[in-house]
Formats: structure tokens, sequence, C-alpha cells
């Protein structure tokens, strides 16, 4: 099979998971060597394009595949699967594609145009840029340090951001800033990042993580970037942010994003849970002490825990390919549901793999075996927003009336 024919024909299910199935052992192959060094796979991204892959989520009057949750969380699965870091830099696009392909966004056609066709004819990657130092997560408030000055010709943006997943290879930086006038506006700038670094931008290569540490999360600066007027793609008064000043446009475009976000993470480190699971099935198939004399296999105490896990991964199945399923109909969980099911799905997937290492014992923990790395990337799973103190908090209130 030809590896562009999945781009000309993305709605074939059967194609899809050819394809899939070729790309999950082919990312694994470098996923350890990655990890250990913290490097940064570009030649996944190069794979992905080759496949069709980064521009799944375009929309297809944009050239891209149109792919709706479940096609684009199967895709995220099975990379995950191979290589959870090149998985999380993809999820990354995926969701900065389906905001901006939504018809009520606030972006511009042409602005659209631009970022959907680098996707399409060069592969080209999206996130957005949100931490900060001081600030921290602007999910729990406050105004962002990065200043956008206008100028005669557009603007310009300085400031530091954390965590920028996938940074060595960003096309394209939808970065949350605040205006400099006197009453500030709080939005998102698109800074363009051509192959030859954009003037201006530096990377800070300070990302030494515990899991994911192929990711390139590194540190940005920004430094009086220029950007023309149309790249202010949606700025508002602060008040318009908050859920009490949103439209109900803006309610039903943050519960579908929600859903997108959750389900897609959630999906990733349920693969990753999954890599795990089938190599301890493995490792107590063929592990056979000499007191033993047969494979751990054959104890019930390990059947019991390979049941448990087996338990864990198929709850989180059926509520992934549930909340996918409503999502694509028009349907998507509330945004206090979607928390939760992101609490349930990454708790299984810790758990699962914490299980697998109480099997496998040192050799759970030896850098020589991959359940190790799988341990450290699963516990990644805590940070993302929303977390679980916020979930909790948001899904008590509701159950109290409040």
């Amino acid at each position: 099979m030809s590896l562009s024919s999945l781009r000309r024909l993305p709605s074939s299910e059967a194609l899809l998971g050819d394809v899939l199935a070729q790309l999950t052992p082919r990312l694994a192959a470098t996923a350890a060597q990655h990890d250990a060094a913290a490097s940064f796979p570009h030649e996944n991204f190069a794979l992905l394009h080759q496949y069709g892959l980064i521009s799944q989520v375009v929309p297809r009057a944009h050239g891209g595949g149109g792919a709706g949750l479940a096609e684009a969380r199967r895709i995220i699965g099975a990379v995950a699967g191979g290589d959870p870091a090149t998985a999380l830099v993809l999820t990354m696009t995926y969701l900065q594609h389906r905001a901006i392909g939504r018809a009520d966004t606030h972006w511009t056609e042409a602005v659209r145009r631009q970022v959907f066709a680098s996707a399409v004819e060069d592969g080209g990657l999206i996130n957005s840029l949100r931490v900060e130092p001081d600030l921290g997560s602007p999910a729990r408030g406050g105004l962002p340090g990065t200043v956008a000055t206008r100028v005669a010709n557009g603007w310009r943006l300085s400031g530091r951001k954390l965590y920028s997943t996938g940074i060595p290879a960003l096309r394209w930086l939808s970065v949350w800033a605040r205006t400099d006038e006197p009453q500030p506006r709080v939005g998102v700038f698109l800074v363009p990042r051509p192959v030859r670094d954009t003037a201006g931008i530096r990377i800070v290569e300070n990302w030494n993580h515990m899991g994911l540490r192929a990711s390139g999360s590194h540190e940005t600066v920004l430094d009086n970037v220029w950007i023309p007027p149309e790249n202010a793609v949606d700025i508002r008064e602060p008040s318009a942010w908050a859920p009490a000043g949103a439209s109900q446009a803006d309610v039903d475009a943050n519960a579908d994003q929600q859903a997108w976000m959750v389900v897609l993470l959630g999906s990733l480190y349920d693969a990753v849970a999954r890599a795990g699971f089938n190599w301890i099935r493995a490792f107590v198939r063929e592990r056979t002490p000499g007191s033993l004399g047969a494979p751990l296999a054959t104890l019930p105490r390990v059947q019991e825990a390979i049941g448990e896990i087996a338990a864990l991964l198929h709850a989180s199945q059926a509520l992934l390919e549930d909340a996918a399923a409503r999502t694509d109909a028009g349907t998507p969980p509330t945004p206090t549901d979607s928390g939760l099911l992101k609490f349930t799905v990454t708790g299984n997937a810790i758990r699962a793999v914490e299980l697998a290492l109480q099997l496998s014992g040192n050799h759970g923990l030896s850098r020589n075996n991959p359940l190790e790395r799988h341990y450290r990337d699963v516990l990644c799973s805590r940070i993302h927003t929303p977390q679980n103190d916020s979930i909790l908090v948001a899904a008590g209130r509701v159950a109290l009336g409040q």
C-alpha cells in the first residue's frame, strides 16, 4: 500500500486501520531512544505527514480529512501506542484544528486558510502557548504577562511561555496575551514560525521532565515579535472570556472543545496503559521462576491482577467511545461530565500500570524494559487541564445543586 493513500481516501476505515497498524511499531522502535535522550522525534512528524495524518482533522473544504472525534481518537491511540510524546504534539494540533475549523470561530477565513494549507501541504503543526512562569495555567484565572503592543502595521508581542509542547517543530504559535491598552483586552495572537526562526523567538531548551521527555515542551521567549493586524485572531474584554460573560455559541463551543480535549488526552494515556498491559501479559506468560516451575501466568493472584487491569481498560474504552460518539452526534458531554471522564480514564490508566509494576517487580522498574517508561509517561496525565481538584470541586458543586 502507498503511504500517501490515506490522504486520498481519508474516510476508509479499513485503509486507516491498515495504516495505523503499520505506524504504531515504527514509532515504538525509536521511542525509548528519544525518551532517554529527551530528543525531539522530527522524523516521526515527517512520517505522520507522509501518512496524511497531521491534517486529518482539517475540514475537507480545506483539503483535510475532516475527521470527527471518533476517528481522531483512533489515530491518537495508535500513535500513543508507539510514542506518546509524538501523540501529545499531534493531539495539540488536532485540538487547534478543531477549534479554528468550527463555523462559529472568531478567526477570519484568510488566516484559517493559511493554517490549514500549511498542515495539508507541509505537515505544519500548531499549538497554543498559554502557561507562564508567574501566571501559571490561565485556566485558574489571571491576566497573562505576555503583552501585545499595537503598532502602525500590526502588533508586537513580548513575553515568556512555559511548556510549549512541540516547539522544536511548530509552524504556528497560538499565543495567549493581553494588550497594552488602558483597559486591556485578552486573547489569541497567531505567530507564524517559518522553517527559519522568526525574529524575536527564542527557545530555552529546559524541558527535562520525568515523562513525555521527547515532547519538546521547552520554554519560549517572545521578544518584540511582529505579527500582521489580522493575526490578532480573537481578542476580547476579559469578562467576555469568563463563563458568566459567554454567549450561548461560546458555551456550546466550549463543551465541544472540552470533549475533544478530554477524549483525545484520555485516549493517549489509555494507549500508554495498554502498551504496559501488553508487556506485562507477555512477561507473566514467559517468566518461569525456578521455585514455581511454571509461568507466572498460572498463578491465580496473577490472573486476578491481569483481570483487574482488563476491567479498568474495558471501562475506559466504553467511556471514551461513548463520549466520542455523543460529541460527533452534536451532543457532547457537559464540561463537568468531561472532567469526570478525564478523572476516571486517567485514574484507570495509572492504576493499570501500577498493577503491572506490582506483578513485574524489579523487572518492571528496570530501564531495560519499557514498563518504567510507560509508568513515567502515564503519570503525566494528572497535570493536564482540568486537574483533579478542579474536576472534583466542579462535580461536587453540581451534585450539591450549587
